[in-house]
């Protein structure tokens, strides 16, 4: 608190004025008379206010006093000092990440806007513009100076359950920054000092870390696979918190159906694995768990059973075209000698040309070519149908010399004038009735791009996508057509057209894709990184100066003192009515 006019003060005598004529001031001395004329007016004022008659002897003073007083300050223009937000314009970067639900009363989340909406009165005319984190950071406002827009941008904050990513928006703000002084208000939960680049002069940080404390104990592994007639899971728990905590395990089947159930007692920092066998087959398992903590989104975790099959082999004697193609699309992919491809078939996918292994494997195949038959030649061009295998691949200009007949009971899915070129079994094996050196397929770009979607056909499953993270974008298998995505409780989501822009929801959870009666289930996971906490700091870094001087408010409370000058002065008028003006 200070004054602005401090030459002022010489006002301060006034009360000692009053106080000195109260002083010197004429006393009466109360004289019995033996006159009753006026004994039934003084009885009358008795009566009329017994309670004030001893008041307002001294009432008078004291108002007077108190009221130059205050007349005194007021003259003196006080007002109260509060640093202003710094710079020439305000950059707000909002974490959105899943952590910043993390809270014990109140999320992080909310206590940043309210944080945000505080900040709003102090703002003063400058410009800001408002980051949130995440894979894409988006820019909500920019260079704003409406504080009712900036307020209903605040409002309409969400968390998006991404990963913070926090060096994403960083490099955004940048871009804003130009050779303008710029305060940057960090809200996250927590962020270290060396993660900001503080080179600059003219950029200030103010970091808003979040709550300190918390409790936490979360899923940090989930892995299920079907295993024989069963399925097998395997859950791993973690407490983050100093103490101990009761833990309550469940696993649910993708219809809500409890599975299985463990209750557990974690010790602080405790890491705990336990692995369920038997368990029956589902499209897919949750594991939850019940507990006292300061962060529920890390209380559940999901996983998909469509197969086991992850590892693709490849024949050794296929063209080296074929291998190179498998292995430039994933890392897992092993090339095996001809006669070693019939033991692998149990825990791989096999790519190969030897039809009997169609009989003699459980697993899904990719035959290219046939051994058990000779080839004739073909001269038309290649006819696709609506099929997901060619999404993203079309084969209009590939040239092929030569087809190996084709298999009466597959499907046929793409042809060469009457004779069947690709075609795809009961059980999902995918069969290409020519010898990759008998066309030009490999010198197109839909060669990789249909082997792209080959594998994610037979790895992740015919009946489902896979795993997303949040709002993550990827081109899905998927024949052309309006798809809606629908949660597990069947609400509408949204709908896309194009599978090469596929965008998951935001919240995890099991979900699904739907074309008429086609139908494939996906799951949005929550990042790893979101399943652990970090106690959040509040800190500063750098200054921004005008004149030599950091930037500051003066915010008068004149008002405040005359309201209660002009009451008191009311009031001592009251008090004089009462005793008399001519007293």
């Amino acid at each position: 608190m200070g004054f602005s006019n401090l030459l002022f003060l010489w006002a301060a005598i006034l009360p000692v004025i009053v106080l000195l004529y109260y002083f010197f001031r004429k006393k009466y001395k109360d004289q019995p008379i033996s006159s009753t004329i006026f004994w039934e007016e003084v009885m009358q004022e008795t009566k009329a206010s017994p309670y004030l008659k001893y008041l307002q002897k001294n009432a008078l003073l004291y108002l007077q006093l108190l009221a130059l007083i205050l007349f005194v300050l007021a003259l003196m223009n006080p007002f109260i000092k509060s640093n202003q937000m710094a710079g020439e314009q305000l950059i707000w970067i909002v974490d959105t990440s899943a952590t910043m639900l993390a809270g014990k009363e109140e999320s992080t989340f909310e206590q940043h806007k309210k944080e945000m909406s505080e900040l709003i009165s102090n703002l003063n005319g400058h410009p800001v513009t408002i980051i949130t984190t995440g894979d894409e950071p988006k820019t909500v406002v920019r260079q704003e100076t409406n504080v009712a827009a900036i307020q209903s941008a605040i409002k309409g904050l969400e968390v998006t359950y991404e990963e913070q990513q926090l060096a994403k928006a960083i490099d955004v703000a940048q871009a804003f920054i130009g050779d303008m002084a710029t305060s940057i208000y960090v809200f996250t939960d927590s962020v270290e000092r060396g993660e900001l680049p503080i080179e600059s002069e003219r950029i200030k940080w103010v970091v808003k870390g979040g709550s300190k404390e918390l409790e936490n104990v979360a899923i940090t592994r989930f892995a299920a696979t079907a295993f024989g007639d069963g399925a097998l899971a395997l859950v791993q728990l973690t407490n983050e918190s100093k103490r101990e905590k009761g833990v309550q395990l469940s696993l649910l089947d993708h219809e809500g159906n409890e599975v299985a159930k463990e209750t557990i007692l974690l010790k602080a920092q405790e890491e705990f694995t336990k692995t369920f066998e038997n368990l029956p087959l589902s499209q897919g398992l949750s594991a939850n768990i019940q507990v006292e903590d300061d962060y529920e989104a890390d209380n559940m975790m999901l996983a998909l059973l469509n197969n086991n099959f992850s590892q693709i082999v490849v024949d050794q004697q296929m063209h080296q075209l074929v291998q190179k193609g498998f292995q430039a699309l994933t890392s897992n992919v092993k090339i095996a000698p001809s006669d070693q491809l019939k033991s692998m078939s149990s825990e791989a996918i096999i790519v190969t040309n030897q039809t009997k292994l169609l009989q003699q494997t459980s697993a899904p195949m990719v035959l290219i070519g046939r051994d058990d038959e000779l080839t004739k030649e073909v001269n038309n061009l290649v006819d696709i149908s609506d099929d997901a295998l060619f999404a993203f691949s079309s084969l209009e200009d590939v040239y092929v010399n030569a087809v190996y007949p084709g298999f009466d009971h597959f499907e046929t899915i793409a042809t060469i004038g009457d004779n069947p070129f690709i075609q795809r079994s009961s059980r999902g094996d995918i069969v290409i009735l020519a010898d990759i050196q008998s066309t030009d397929w490999p010198l197109h770009p839909s060669f990789p791009l249909f082997l792209w979607s080959l594998q994610n056909e037979l790895v992740e499953g015919t009946t489902s996508l896979g795993m997303f993270s949040p709002n993550e974008s990827r081109a899905v298998s998927l024949t052309s057509g309006d798809w809606s995505i629908y949660s597990e409780g069947d609400e509408y989501i949204a709908s896309f057209t194009n599978a090469s822009q596929f965008k998951a929801p935001s919240k995890p959870g099991f979900y699904s894709v739907r074309l008429n009666d086609e139908q494939k289930q996906f799951i949005v996971q929550l990042p790893s990184k979101e399943r652990t906490i970090t106690e959040g700091t509040s800190f500063e870094l750098g200054s921004l100066e005008r004149n030599g001087e950091e930037q500051s408010s003066k915010k008068s409370i004149l008002i405040w003192l005359l309201i209660p000058i002009l009451v008191l002065l009311v009031i001592e008028w009251e008090v004089q009515r009462r005793r008399g003006f001519t007293n």
